[in-house]
């Protein structure tokens, strides 16, 4: 049996004692939302749990405004406790439309339709790196057996779930990762910058996966691929730090986080906030004196299937995210 056959086989649900918490504190951080929302204009929104001191309410201003100036809707919003009450909030019916995850989306796809994919920094795709360091005797994945691998939190998609994908492909053994510990090699989980900080300043770090936006401005711009050199946001930063590494595996484009849905809200308010988000320009939602901005500048047509990469990244590795969202 290949590796790669062994690896989709392996199915097994990934930290599903998560669900179990994230539900019972969901009653919580929505209060009473209960009911068909959109009656008399208004409309539930949901929001994934900010990362970091930051002020959700004040960050999305811009956009409840936006919305609410086109559409003649009420927004009500909410920051929830955990990515997997994002997701309940939909499925459950306390929300009509969510700040949400990409995984939240392969977590119940026929819960939510996908009103858009978020554009950040002039891209709605990202990409994830495995660097090391230019005099490493590292020349491709499979030198990483037996080393030490620095990664971002276990559930980032372009910091663990990706760079994980790619060492199993590459022939390496990655275990129960990421809730558990790869077989070839030994990971170190903190977050982006944590990782590639250790690769540069620790002798037993062999390598580092992370988003390109922490990797990418330390590598030469002859190493990465014309797909990415077209499309990553971070292209013209490349090779612009004053450290060196060097890269060894390039993700496929990631589609970056959507708003959505829930697929069974019946109202005009539905079509009519898609069509706001999609026409919403920079202007619409930065506001350039707060000092909370929102991350993203603007709204791309998309659907469920876009987040086919991140599934098939999930199911090679064998994690299973579905039984998160069970209520």
């Amino acid at each position: 049996m290949s590796d790669k056959t062994r690896w989709t086989n392996k199915r097994r649900t990934f930290l599903k004692g998560a669900g179990v918490t994230a539900t019972a504190g969901l009653a919580g951080c929505l209060g009473d939302l209960t009911g068909d929302g959109g009656d008399d204009g208004e409309v539930r929104m949901v929001l994934n749990p900010a990362e970091g001191d930051v002020d959700m309410m004040k960050q999305y201003q811009p956009l409840f405004d936006y919305l609410e100036d086109e559409t003649g809707a009420t927004i009500d919003a909410t920051e929830t406790s955990s990515y997997t009450a994002t997701v309940d909030a939909i499925r459950n019916d306390q929300a009509e439309i969510a700040d949400i995850s990409p995984t939240g989306v392969i977590a119940a796809p026929d819960s939510m339709d996908v009103l858009g994919i978020r554009i950040a920094y002039g891209a709605e795709q990202y990409f994830s790196l495995i660097a090391t360091t230019p005099d490493s005797e590292i020349e491709e994945l499979a030198d990483l057996q037996g080393t030490d691998v620095s990664l971002s939190d276990p559930l980032s998609v372009s910091g663990s779930l990706f760079p994980l994908y790619m060492l199993s492909e590459a022939g390496l053994d990655v275990g129960n990762a990421p809730d558990g510990s790869p077989e070839d090699f030994s990971t170190r989980h903190s977050d982006h910058s944590t990782a590639r900080d250790e690769l540069l300043q620790q002798d037993e770090v062999m390598a580092a996966g992370a988003g390109a936006f922490v990797l990418a401005p330390h590598i030469p711009e002859d190493q990465f691929s014309d797909q990415f050199l077209e499309t990553s946001a971070e292209a013209d930063g490349v090779g612009s730090a004053d450290e060196e590494l060097r890269l060894l595996s390039e993700s496929d484009p990631i589609p970056r986080a959507p708003i959505v849905a829930r697929s069974n809200w019946d109202s005009s308010l539905k079509g009519d906030i898609e069509e706001a988000l999609l026409n919403a320009t920079e202007e619409d939602l930065i506001d350039e004196d707060s000092d909370e901005q929102l991350w993203f500048t603007g709204v791309k047509e998309g659907s469920v299937e876009d987040y086919d990469p991140i599934k098939n990244v999930m199911d090679a590795l064998g994690l299973e995210f579905a039984d998160l969202a069970d209520a």
